[in-house]
Parts: C-alpha cells; sequence; structure tokens
C-alpha cells in the first residue's frame, strides 16, 4: 500500500517505521515547511494520507487530501465543533475519514469495556463516576481526546449524567480531571465510588507505540472502505 503522512513529529516518524516493518511504502512526507507537497504527484499516488497534526491544520488538511482523491486516516482532535457537519456531509458524498481519538487497540477494547460497564452502573445510582486522565507535560490541551470520547460514551449509558465538565461538583455532570507530568503516553482511568466501594477502570499507555500500530492498521482498513469510519468499524466491538 502507497501511504503519505501528513505531520512528521514522533508519531509521524513512529507510523513511518511501523508502516515500513509491515511492507507499505511512504510516498510523500509533509510537514510545515513543505505544504506544496499536497499538490505533487507522489501526494496524490497514495492509496491513504495518515495525518496527525494540530486541530487548527486537520480538517485543511482533510480538504487538500480528498481534491487529490486520497483517503485519510486522522488522530487530529479539536476540529468537530466547527467542522463535524462538513466531514460527516463530505464522507456521504464520498469522500473518506477514518478518525479516532485514540488509534491503540488496548484504548479500542477500554472503550468497549467502558460502555458495558456504563450500561450496567445505570442501574446503580449510589455509584457517582469520574475520570481522570495524564499525559506528558507537552500536552496543552485538557482534556484529552481519548478521555471526552469515553465521557461521551458514559453520558450516553447513565441517564444520571447529563454532560461532562472539567472543574464541577454538579452531580449531574461527569468530572474529569487531568494531569500533565513528564512524559507519560496517556493514562485514562474511571472510577465508580459509593459509601460502600469504589470500581475503577484504567487504560495505561507504556508508550506511543501501540497509537501508530493502530493507526497503520486503520490506513490498512480504509484502503479498502469507504466513507465516515472509526475504531468500531474495524474492530466490530
Amino acid at each position: 500500500m502507497k501511504i503519505a503522512l501528513i505531520g512528521y513529529g514522533k508519531m509521524g516518524k513512529m507510523i513511518e517505521e511501523i508502516a515500513r516493518s509491515r511492507g507499505h511504502e511512504i510516498v510523500s512526507i509533509i510537514d510545515i515547511d513543505n505544504q506544496q507537497d499536497f499538490e505533487s504527484e507522489s501526494f496524490a499516488s497514495a492509496d491513504v494520507a495518515i495525518e496527525f497534526t494540530a486541530p487548527q491544520a486537520a480538517y485543511g488538511n482533510y480538504l487538500k487530501a480528498w481534491a487529490k482523491g486520497v483517503k485519510v486516516v486522522s488522530g487530529s482532535t479539536g476540529w468537530m465543533k466547527d467542522h463535524g457537519n462538513e466531514v460527516r456531509k463530505a464522507c456521504s458524498e464520498g469522500k473518506t475519514l477514518f478518525w479516532a481519538s485514540n488509534f491503540s487497540i488496548g484504548v479500542a477494547i477500554f472503550s468497549a469495556v467502558n460502555r458495558y460497564l456504563a450500561k450496567i452502573m445505570n442501574q446503580f445510582p449510589q455509584y457517582d463516576v469520574e475520570m481522570e486522565e495524564t499525559h506528558h507535560i507537552h500536552k496543552l490541551d485538557h482534556p484529552s481526546g481519548t478521555a471526552i470520547t469515553l465521557a461521551e460514551e458514559i453520558v450516553e449509558n447513565i441517564d444520571r449524567k447529563e454532560a461532562w465538565a472539567e472543574d464541577t461538583t454538579d452531580p449531574k455532570l461527569l468530572r474529569i480531571d487531568h494531569i500533565r507530568r513528564g512524559e507519560v503516553p496517556g493514562i485514562h482511568t474511571i472510577r465508580y465510588d459509593s459509601d460502600a466501594d469504589i470500581i475503577t477502570i484504567s487504560h495505561d499507555a507504556h508508550s506511543r507505540r501501540g497509537f501508530a500500530l493502530g493507526a497503520v492498521l486503520a490506513a490498512e482498513y480504509t484502503k479498502e472502505h469507504n466513507g465516515l469510519l472509526t475504531i468500531s468499524d474495524m474492530f466490530k466491538f
């Protein structure tokens, strides 16, 4: 498969390594200093572009890739509020985007457990639920995209929670706390606490490698599928 990379930071370099190890060809690498390469023949030859950039750049990158007939796999977050409707419309009209807030296989499994547990805990109002996410000091946005996805799954399945929020004591809101320390790749913890006991589930990433592998697996899936795709399509959870 021919892959283009959009964004060439730590994640992009790791994706390149894993993609090559799985026999794929990297035909184009686009970063801040060579945006003109979106117009190149090498970029247009890609089956899929894997995009990990900043929220303010992501949607524009999708448009540039689609204009060249290239499908996109993206882990960028923060663009949905402003451009979610446009992306859904484009994907309903023939464009393809595989988007996930986290490509880790472990997080996909964790997410499935999260949804199942929330459905069970909806029957037990004596348990209050809260979430904590920890990441490296270079991550400026909060809460993380993964935490938001997990929180939305909880809110969808627990009637007593209307939405999520940071720094809240409102019992109708799911509280998300964030911690930034060291070089932590990512820890997400969900707690159900009652007077009698506490139930905790947690995912602790050892490195970014699991995220990078998941992105390459998503690219392999996206080559053969169309429309707006996500982790649940690939793993059928």
